[in-house]
């Protein structure tokens, strides 16, 4: 069975999305930190790995997006997880008795609105989501509730008293499956009844007009371009690596010619991967 690691705890949003990138019939391998995903990958002791690139309302996870540039790896599909974010406690704790509540930042932040009609609840910020599940259960608390997915509250047996009470319903967030090693020969086979999508990273001269330059190279074939976002280049102070995502499939002409365009015109050019479009 597939080995699929990810960063949290069973029962978090990644293990959702590993569900919809990877099918349900795989084995999770839950890990503490992203570049422990990263490393577990590189070293065989997962078969593919599940990881947020972006958020709609949080943006970029731009540790993820470097350690994508520091590892040796392949992004193989992507989809989207719409994020509920839900109250969850112990059985047998009624919501009146709650005092206090744990969940990641984040997930915090996005359920403000909940926590100022709620003001004498206590916000504490934990590791992860499930994580937090996970502890109330542990040390079964009385008093405490935590914020995380449905999935969570089933791993862990605990119920949820509030559904879905994150500020804004339009909360998605964007996974990346990845598998080992960036080559061609690991590139997907083009499916044409598929519409594709291509990530790469690229770095350019400090001079007048080179970012114009470069992403002309799409725009002289009618390459829609889905994403650019700029990551500081560690070594150079004020220089920068361009991660771009554009719709097309690296062996369409068209594609092809603007990535040997570009590739004249970067310092570093580097595909991450060419993958179905979610």
């Amino acid at each position: 069975m597939t080995r699929v690691a990810f960063q949290g705890e069973l029962g978090a949003f990644s293990q959702v999305a590993a569900a919809q990138l990877a099918g349900n019939r795989f084995t999770p391998v839950p890990l503490p930190a992203f570049d422990a995903v990263f490393a577990a990958l590189a070293n065989g002791k997962c078969d593919k790995a599940v990881i947020p690139i972006e958020n709609t309302l949080h943006g970029s996870v731009h540790e993820n997006y470097d350690l994508l540039l520091r590892f040796d790896s392949n992004i193989q599909g992507e989809t989207f997880v719409r994020i509920v974010h839900n109250v969850i406690a112990p059985p047998g704790v009624g919501f009146h008795r709650i005092r206090r509540i744990y969940s990641h930042p984040v997930a915090l932040n996005q359920c403000r609105k909940f926590f100022e009609k709620h003001g004498k609840i206590e916000q504490v910020p934990f590791y992860d989501t499930a994580g937090s599940v996970k502890m109330i259960m542990r040390d079964s608390l009385r008093d405490a509730g935590a914020i995380a997915s449905a999935a969570a509250a089933d791993q862990y047996g605990a119920v949820i008293l509030r559904k879905s009470i994150e500020d804004d319903p339009e909360n998605f967030t964007r996974f990346f499956l990845l598998a080992s090693g960036i080559n061609k020969a690991k590139t997907q086979k083009r499916d044409p009844r598929k519409r594709y999508k291509t990530s790469l990273v690229f770095t350019t001269r400090n001079v007048p007009g080179a970012l114009f330059r470069s992403v002309s190279a799409f725009a002289l074939r009618d390459l829609n371009l889905t994403k650019i976002e700029s990551r500081p280049l560690r070594g150079k102070p004020w220089e920068y690596l361009f991660y771009l995502d554009f719709i097309g499939h690296v062996d369409d002409p068209p594609c092809r010619n603007a990535l040997n365009h570009l590739a004249e015109l970067a310092d570093m050019l580097k595909v991450l991967g060419c993958y179905p479009a979610a």
